[in-house]
């Protein structure tokens, strides 16, 4: 079965030189090790900051507006996704447990994809 993995957590580390070499050193052994052993598919993605995004929502007479930046009023933001490959929910979250960013608060929600 298909699972996303969504990545979510306070960007400001992300972005930050000196926390990002070594997280991103982790993340690389983390992504190898569930690559080698199958866990994951094409068509995830990293994002870029949420500063470059541009949201689309209800306007006024049908049309849509479109704002700078992310529409929320929270301090977390996505930050990406990974698509997994797993017998179940509970090995889906195994793998997902062991990602670096938790260490630093970050969270990941799995959510299984529709398969229509």
């Amino acid at each position: 079965m298909r699972y996303v993995m969504i990545l979510t957590g306070d960007e400001s580390h992300w972005f930050d030189s000196a926390e990002a070499a070594g997280l991103m050193d982790e993340v690389n052994a983390w992504w190898d090790k569930w690559h080698q052993a199958g866990k994951i598919q094409q068509g995830g993605a990293e994002l870029q900051h949420s500063s470059s995004a541009k949201t689309v929502g209800p306007g006024q007479d049908g049309q849509p507006t479109v704002t700078d930046g992310p529409y929320l009023e929270i301090k977390e933001v996505v930050g990406g996704f990974i698509m997994l490959v797993a017998d179940d929910i509970d090995e889906a979250v195994a793998v997902a447990a062991g990602w670096p960013g938790i260490r630093l608060g970050d969270r990941v929600e799995v959510r299984p994809v529709m398969e229509r």
